[in-house]
């Protein structure tokens, strides 16, 4: 497996894999763990290579936010994706991505409205401005994220689509632990008091998801789902809400496959979790 940090050696190194193959990219921020192997092994069976990529984006973080603290461990992500056989690792710096005079940032509008867009402003525009930037200097035939992040996914979607980017983008199911909570790297600033409360939050959408295809208002099941993450220790609670599955338009009913996302502050945390719903038949 090779290590490469600049943008020709990359190059060089991602035409070599082509010549044998397909290739997959699995962009991350390191601090990787079982989610993001589902994601390699989930390439493995798409492409011939797996290239992943390691790059904490300051531009997807607001001023307030974790930037600094974010996990760095990347000789421990490169074993974890060595024993997974992921051919290439592209890390750059942020010279290397952002250089001098920089000043070129995607927006994607529409699936931004609500939810985490209007609560981390600018953070879309970085995240589409990055995945533009990696997709073109990797080249993928296709490339894989997490539904955990669910309106992420659906901003590069639309990016992809609108820019004719020559890619085929794969959502890959959230994994998670065995009492529910979706994997996380920000679940490692959990203390173990907040960790045992933060499985409120998928027992919370998994019980409104229930009320909803049992016939419950929808509103109501959001109340409620609401209210038990507020008496788990949820503070404060961003949203519960029900949206269309594609465009992320708001639901006040399940008339078409959606999404019931939530995100939510334990500590000084914020966990995000979603889950797939369709109209019974």
């Amino acid at each position: 497996m090779q290590i490469v940090r600049d943008k020709k050696e990359l190059r060089e190194a991602v035409a070599a894999l082509r010549a044998s193959g397909t290739v997959a990219l699995v962009p991350t921020m390191g601090a990787l763990h079982a989610g993001h192997m589902a994601l390699v092994r989930e390439a493995r069976r798409h492409a011939a290579h797996v290239v992943t990529s390691i790059f904490v984006n300051p531009t997807q973080f607001g001023p307030n936010e974790d930037l600094d603290r974010y996990p760095r461990k990347e000789a421990e992500d490169a074993a974890l994706l060595e024993a997974e056989g992921c051919a290439l690792i592209w890390a750059p710096n942020v010279a290397a991505m952002y250089p001098q005079g920089f000043a070129t940032t995607i927006s994607v509008k529409g699936v931004t409205d609500g939810l985490c867009g209007p609560l981390r402003p600018g953070h879309f525009d970085g995240v589409a401005t990055v995945v533009a930037k990696l997709l073109n200097q990797v080249g993928p035939d296709i490339a894989l994220f997490g539904e955990k992040d669910y309106q992420q996914l659906a901003v590069i979607r639309r990016m992809v689509a609108d820019l004719d980017l020559p890619v085929e983008i794969i959502g890959v199911p959230t994994q998670r632990e065995a009492d529910g909570l979706a994997l996380s790297s920000r679940n490692a600033y959990l203390s173990q008091e907040q960790r045992h409360a933060a499985r409120t939050l998928p027992r919370a959408l998994g019980e409104a998801a229930q009320a909803i295809l049992d016939g419950l208002a929808v509103e109501q099941a959001l109340a409620a789902a609401r209210a038990l993450l507020a008496g788990g220790g949820f503070d404060p609670i961003d949203y519960v809400e029900l949206r269309d599955a594609e465009t992320l338009a708001p639901l006040s009913r399940l008339d078409r496959p959606a999404r019931l996302l939530g995100a939510a502050w334990i500590g000084g945390t914020r966990l995000i979790d979603n889950l797939a719903l369709h109209p019974p038949a």
